[in-house]
């Protein structure tokens, strides 16, 4: 797995990888039973629907009236699977024995190494707190069980879940059962100057570093979360 410390500020990093590959592979070995491999299944379903609306770039039509309930259902399955399959990076990582780390040539390895594991770890913690958070709210939604219709809460929160909790095990795979080959990167440093550029200047400079690298979808992730100096 190739894993980039991209600079998004004058001392800011986000770990990357590119979104080539289907995100139900990230999350096939899980083997899980009872109420929450139904619920992980529906997860992976949901997955998967917002993922193939994402490439067609049409959104799903149902014919007929439907029911403000299944309407209710399926926004919050799109929204929740969106922002988890943002986490798509910790899910890979949970499956890897080494990934080659590339980090901007203008700080030392060992430092980089020492952010990206610092990095993980906040990740690990964030995760684990919203694994109790999460766990305690879906156990109680059963209590909602009992109105008729879906169980829109339940679903929120396991999904939830589920997320938080590929995302944690992934962190720590990256933090104790990877083996982490450091691969300075002159383009990477490149992106830590062209936050401070002016448009279309920056813009240029991006995809140019993008497309040395081979990687298509870096150059929106950059925009999304690097901070203009200029």
């Amino acid at each position: 797995m190739d894993l980039y410390f991209i600079p998004v500020g004058p001392d800011r990093y986000e770990l990357y990888c590119d979104e080539a590959g289907d995100p139900e592979d990230a999350v096939a070995d899980v083997q899980v039973t009872g109420r929450f491999a139904s619920l992980y299944q529906k997860f992976k379903a949901a997955l998967a629907r917002v993922e193939q609306e994402r490439l067609s770039g049409e959104t799903k039509v149902h014919e007929g009236p439907r029911p403000w309930t299944e309407r209710m259902k399926d926004r919050a399955l799109c929204w929740l699977a969106e922002k988890i399959a943002e986490q798509r990076l910790l899910w890979r990582l949970r499956n890897q024995t080494e990934v080659e780390f590339f980090h901007p040539d203008d700080i030392e390895q060992a430092r980089a190494l020492e952010l990206a594991r610092a990095e993980l770890q906040r990740e690990a913690d964030r995760h684990l707190k919203w694994i109790a958070i999460d766990g305690t709210i879906f156990a109680a939604s059963g209590v909602v069980a009992l109105v008729p219709g879906p169980n829109v809460l339940a679903y929120y929160f396991g999904f939830r879940l589920v997320g938080h909790y590929l995302s944690r095990r992934g962190a720590k795979q990256g933090l104790t059962g990877v083996q982490w080959v450091c691969c300075p990167s002159p383009q990477l440093s490149r992106l830590r100057r062209a936050i401070s550029l002016h448009d279309p200047e920056r813009e240029r400079e991006v995809l140019e570093v993008a497309s040395e690298l081979h990687l298509p979808h870096l150059a929106k992730f950059f925009e999304r979360t690097s901070m203009k100096t200029a």
